[in-house]
């Protein structure tokens, strides 16, 4: 009869630290599938309207592929496009129209262009906030232009109400 007291106290004992770390684990905003696809799909449909067929990537804030969707008879370009525009916005937190133009007056970041070989700097990428949190990034390929691309763009953001 008295073991058993023991046992517990010592297993409480033992659990106690454990419980408490898992309490203080850090929390953090991130982008919901659902949102992401709501994005996506809305850019798409933009894109559509004005009869550009376009690539739309969403990658979360590690830059991870989330949602992707292509329009019919868009160009195979378009893929690696979108998710390259998607992944630099995420991971440079700014869209790659400014950060195009950032580099193109300061020739001395020019490695940025290099970095890493699945950041594309032209325009169509934008970074996704939601609450102030950087969550990932949108990126379209495929418009005759970036400046349509983005905009395909912040179209998808504007149906999910990010910043």
């Amino acid at each position: 009869m008295l073991r058993t007291p023991l046992i517990l106290a010592a297993l409480t004992a033992i659990a106690a630290p454990f419980a408490a770390a898992a309490q203080e684990l850090p929390t953090r905003a991130y982008l919901p599938l659902g949102m992401a696809s709501d994005a996506a799909l809305s850019a798409l449909e933009a894109c559509a309207a004005d009869g550009y067929n376009v690539s739309v990537a969403i990658v979360g804030r590690d830059g991870g592929l989330k949602v992707h969707m292509t329009a019919d008879n868009s160009g195979p370009h378009t893929v690696g496009s979108a998710q390259g525009k998607a992944f630099t916005s995420a991971s440079m937190g700014r869209d790659t129209t400014g950060l195009a133009q950032f580099i193109g007056e300061n020739p001395q970041h020019d490695g940025l262009r290099s970095m890493d070989t699945r950041m594309v700097i032209q325009g169509g990428g934008l970074p996704i906030r939601i609450g102030g949190a950087l969550v990932g990034g949108i990126g379209v390929g495929g418009a005759p232009g970036g400046h349509l691309d983005e905009a395909c763009a912040r179209a998808g953001l504007d149906t999910i109400g990010a910043e």
